[in-house]
């Protein structure tokens, strides 16, 4: 099925048009996902109402006054929509580096989700995370050693940050963290819209042997308002074959190693 026959995957694709051009109109719309104009009234009312456009007569602006990383980051289900080819593709690459016996810590976010969805060939884990939803998906094993990190939830990431959370992670080492990442440049590092999240994922960042950053193309070349840590804290990078050459090299030239793959 094609994601833009969903609901969520049409509201994404909307989005993406509004990146590209400041207004869309419902009758473009309507004509290029093959629904009716009312079903696309109410898509920009539901996106309007989530702050991530401004409704106008006949169709949408753009919500100017937010970057598009915030934008993605304000719904999750929304994020799991976009480039998920891509991040099924960048799960699968990213497990095959897990061994049985490896403690493992899984970030937050939809690309790191992905890892969790692909642990099948194991049989001994320990997996720790700050996710809500790597939490669920670890425990459909029922084999694994699963640990939920305590701390203050923040619903737009599925993800518990802050002081408890840090507290918890000063307890554990890993061999192995699957990072997500909002945005990756190499001049400014890993950066995330949120300074909770930033400060909790340089402290998982601390305690592990290997960070391994898993994010799609979308990604590269972009800062937020947050900053995580610079690149060469970072052991391998793995994310989709659209990432530019000129990036990847610079990457490589810092001593990182980096995996694109094909969706």
């Amino acid at each position: 099925m094609n994601i833009y026959d969903t609901a969520q995957g049409r509201r994404s694709a909307i989005l993406e048009k509004l990146r590209n051009d400041s207004s869309i109109t419902v009758g473009e719309l309507s004509r290029e996902f093959k629904v009716s104009e009312v079903t696309i009234r109410k898509d920009l009312r539901i996106l309007q109402d989530r702050k991530l456009l401004i409704r106008v007569h006949g169709g949408a602006i753009k919500e100017s006054r937010i970057s598009q990383a915030e934008v993605e980051e304000r719904d999750f289900q929304l994020k799991q929509q976009v480039n998920s080819l891509e991040k099924q593709a960048i799960g699968r690459a990213a497990a095959a580096h897990i061994k049985d016996g490896d403690t493992i810590m899984i970030d937050s976010g939809t690309t790191a989700l992905e890892v969790a969805r692909n642990l099948h060939k194991f049989n001994d884990l320990t997996i720790i995370t700050t996710s809500i939803a790597a939490t669920l998906e670890a425990l459909k094993y029922k084999r694994f050693k699963v640990i939920l990190l305590g701390g203050a939830i923040r619903e737009p990431s599925l993800s518990v940050v802050g002081s408890l959370a840090e507290s918890n992670l000063k307890l554990f080492y890993c061999d192995k963290l699957f990072l997500g990442v909002d945005s990756f440049s190499v001049e400014a590092g890993l950066s995330t819209p949120n300074i909770e999240e930033a400060s909790t994922n340089q402290m998982m960042i601390s305690r592990a042997r290997e960070v391994i950053a898993v994010f799609d193309s979308s990604k590269v070349n972009r800062r937020a308002f947050a900053f995580i840590c610079s690149p060469d804290k970072i052991s391998r990078v793995v994310t989709d074959d659209r990432v530019p050459a000129g990036f990847r090299s610079q990457l490589e030239s810092l001593g990182v190693k980096v995996e694109a793959v094909s969706a």
